[in-house]
């Protein structure tokens, strides 16, 4: 689907484990700075777009309706939220979209947050794990790292050990996040940290270790969303070329593990419908849950042929100088996955790197940029193609 509408502001909090932060206030520090780029009072939102997952991480539900108690002035605004697992922040994006798209809306805001680490850490695994087809995987061991690394072992069965691609995923995005002022890690871990198990970097899940798995964040991100730019904004509008969303089964016995079929179907219809191909990109942001994804990725988007994913890292083309940087804001592995904000966020650091505003981040190729966020295991499946507005 190709829309014209654009980004026209954001904001974006610190992803961390963040102690006794409320819904509210982390809601009003993504919100403030989404307006104030936008050039806009919060009188002049029409809809409110809220992505948030919870799922038990937070006693109190209905969250769309935070979002005024967060600021008092938009009281009136009509406020929905929106779920789909890990893909939360796009399901809110989307649906803001079609309602500024059939011209219901004419300036909308989406708001995605989530505070995981509220609860204990056996009962943010448990959560988690609902993502999962529950009837046949509830009872997986390590919660959804326990699926990924059944996806991994799957993988390394028929393709071989896949380790030094892994752990140079983790070290390219750890690098990058460095940079990202946002980011819940911003440590360079280097190869052979992530390479090797030890104490402080264990086997968590089949061969992934804790290098290989994104990171339990607090945070929030948010967008200001408009039919057309405006003069008001402080920073350049970013179109979308193209939209697109792609399911598959939920059920991981129902298809190729090592294979993502649904995102490779997003990233082939998105691009065909911006009219581009991948050596048109100036770079992906993309959805690493956990190092194995992002090869998967690697395969899905065309990079390389299914099982040589390995190549891309491993021949530089997904560095930050590399042909086609791949999370050169640290992606999920460093910058956090907070599920509700993460969709937003990624979009976010698309907007900043578009408009030239991504400081040390920056990969400065001009080119069109793709955002990938996936919810479960590649089964909501969301691909945008941003470019800043001419």
């Amino acid at each position: 689907m190709t829309t014209n509408a654009c980004i026209i502001g954001w904001g974006h909090t610190p992803f961390g484990k963040l102690d006794a932060v409320e819904s509210e206030a982390l809601i009003r520090s993504a919100v403030e700075p989404a307006l104030q780029t936008a050039g806009l009072a919060a009188a002049d939102i029409d809809g409110i777009f809220v992505g948030h997952f919870n799922s038990g991480f937070l006693p109190q539900d209905f969250s769309a309706s935070l979002v005024c108690l967060a600021l008092p002035e938009l009281r009136h605004v009509p406020a929905v939220r929106m779920e789909n697992a890990c893909a939360t922040g796009s399901a809110a994006i989307w649906a803001a979209l079609d309602a500024v798209q059939c011209g219901r809306v004419r300036h909308a805001l989406v708001v995605g947050f989530e505070i995981m680490n509220a609860v204990p850490a056996v009962r943010i695994a448990e959560t988690l794990l609902r993502c999962s087809y529950v009837k046949e995987e509830g009872a997986t061991p390590a919660g959804f790292a326990g699926v990924f690394g059944n996806i991994a072992g799957r993988y390394f069965e028929r393709f071989g050990d896949q380790s030094d691609a892994l752990a140079a995923i983790s070290a390219k995005n750890h690098a990058n996040g460095v940079h990202n002022p946002y980011a819940h890690m911003r440590r360079d871990l280097g190869f052979d940290f992530c390479r090797h198990p030890s104490e402080k970097n264990p086997f968590v899940a089949g061969p992934l270790k804790r290098s290989d798995c994104s990171l339990v964040s607090d945070g929030a991100a948010a967008l200001v969303i408009s039919a057309e730019p405006i003069a008001s904004a402080t920073v350049p509008a970013v179109r979308w070329r193209s939209r697109t969303q792609v399911n598959d089964y939920l059920p991981l016995s129902r298809r190729d593990p090592t294979r993502f079929e649904g995102a490779a179907r997003a990233w082939h219809q998105g691009l065909a419908a911006a009219g581009l191909s991948l050596h048109d990109l100036g770079f992906v942001e993309t959805h690493d849950c956990f190092t194995i994804a992002e090869l998967l990725e690697y395969e899905a988007m065309g990079l390389a042929p299914h099982g040589q994913g390995a190549r891309v890292i491993l021949d530089g083309v997904s560095r930050k100088d590399g042909p086609l940087p791949v999370n050169p804001s640290g992606g999920l592995k460093s910058r956090g996955h907070p599920i509700g904000a993460t969709g937003v966020s990624q979009h976010v650091m698309a907007a900043m790197q578009l408009a030239g505003l991504a400081g040390d981040m920056q990969v400065g190729s001009g080119k069109p940029g793709a955002v990938f966020n996936m919810g479960g295991a590649a089964v909501a499946n969301y691909l945008s193609v941003l470019e800043v507005h001419p």
